[in-house]
């Protein structure tokens, strides 16, 4: 294991991909932005964003995602999330992303980034201020004054996160995904938090397990696991452990797993009277796993970690970013999956958009998956690209409330 203070974004560079950073910064009423190139200072193009116009649309993302506003419960919200607000329909959706990408984005950064589309695909590195911590940068659409096609920047560049500065330059413990690539992945399904039913609002994220669902027979497959972390008589017995506490978390990171994936429920701290490291993990006990709490523990992180979680990727909304993603960072993990905003349960989707598809099994398949990848970052990416893909010819199981919501963040060159 080793320790250092370089954040190392520039080390992407050594794949062979061009690198661009995307930095937002939040002055008075107006927010600051630039575009540069790594290595091509000459070619970074600055613009000033009006509070206003932010205001507006990002109160038309609020719209459409599927958090309860004033005098809406959660099962409203998520209803009108799948059924009315802009995510609700492809025609719809595109509105949103091209508002996003005309207000977001001047026309100069478009061009520049139409300049430098690449194979392999150049890599853009995005910095968003508090403002515009939720902002699902991969969706967003280029205005047609720039092209006569409405390109979504996911399409252009893989888009990950940057890791906040003053977690990326701290001292911290760094293990490389080749160092424990062949070791077992560790898996936290669902956990069951105590005196909450499957259908409250810390119940069941996945449903009931079932031997034959997707879930169960993706783990059962040797090629897709290769080796799971807690040893499992049957796949099964991943999913609603009673067992899963912190003292049980600490155990396992302590066998070196190559990775994390967790999925369950995650409660955001508040933006205006908490601190980012409140932000938090439910587990199979009484009391959630803070951020802080990872931090002073010390839990040793795998190189790669997924939380598939109601707000997991909420650091940049605070000015001391010392969220979820920061604590996994600071110990150890070089990857970091995580949402920007809560994800309709099965069940819930199922209860408003009716059939049988399961978009948040899918989703863990996907990122569980992506993650095996060299470049799990980037894989992520070409998933989500296929997922609307999906959509936009009119497939609603491939709702962007799913595959919108996932932002990778980077470190130490991992992408």
């Amino acid at each position: 294991m080793r320790h250092g203070s370089r954040s190392g974004l520039g080390d992407v560079a050594l794949s062979g991909r061009r690198v661009l950073i995307l930095r937002f910064a939040d002055v008075g009423v107006a927010t600051y932005a630039s575009l540069r190139i790594v290595g091509e200072p000459s070619q970074t193009v600055t613009w000033v964003i009006d509070g206003a116009l932010i205001g507006d649309v990002l109160g038309e993302l609020a719209g459409a995602l599927p958090e309860s506003v004033v005098g809406e419960s959660i099962a409203d919200a998520v209803a009108r999330a799948l059924t009315a607000g802009p995510f609700a329909t492809p025609d719809t959706e595109a509105a949103l992303a091209l508002r996003l990408g005309s207000v977001l984005l001047s026309e100069p950064a478009w061009k520049l980034l139409l300049r430098h589309v690449s194979t392999p695909r150049a890599i853009l590195f995005v910095s968003p201020s508090a403002r515009l911590a939720r902002v699902p940068w991969g969706l967003l659409a280029m205005p047609t004054a720039v092209t006569a096609e409405a390109h979504r920047l996911l399409e252009l560049v893989d888009v990950l996160m940057a890791v906040p500065p003053n977690i990326g330059n701290a001292s911290r413990p760094r293990t490389g995904w080749a160092d424990r690539r062949e070791r077992p992945a560790l898996l936290i399904l669902d956990p069951r938090v105590p005196g909450q039913r499957p259908d409250s609002a810390l119940g069941s994220v996945l449903g009931r397990p079932s031997p034959e669902g997707l879930l169960a027979t993706h783990f059962a497959d040797p090629a897709a696991r290769q080796g799971i972390l807690p040893a499992v008589s049957a796949t099964t017995e991943l999913f609603r452990r009673t067992d899963v506490d912190r003292d049980w978390v600490s155990a396992m990171l302590a066998a070196q797993p190559r990775r994390l994936l967790y999925v369950g429920h995650a409660s955001a701290a508040e933006d205006t009277a908490g601190r980012a490291d409140q932000a938090s993990l439910h587990l199979a006990e009484e009391r959630p796993l803070m951020a802080a709490d990872i931090m002073s523990r010390r839990m040793p992180m795998p190189p790669r970690v997924a939380l598939l979680a109601c707000a997991s990727g909420g650091d940049y909304r605070f000015d001391e970013a010392t969220g979820l993603v920061a604590a996994m960072v600071l110990c150890g993990a070089q990857l970091v999956t995580a949402t920007l905003w809560s994800l309709p349960t099965t069940a819930g989707y199922r209860q408003f958009a009716g059939g049988s598809a399961d978009p948040m099994a899918d989703l863990v398949v996907a990122v569980d998956q992506a993650h095996d990848q060299d470049e799990g970052g980037c894989a992520l990416n070409g998933w989500q690209r296929e997922s609307m893909r999906r959509w936009r010819s009119g497939d609603a199981t491939a709702s962007p409330l799913y595959w919108a919501a996932l932002v990778t963040f980077a470190v130490d060159g991992a992408h």
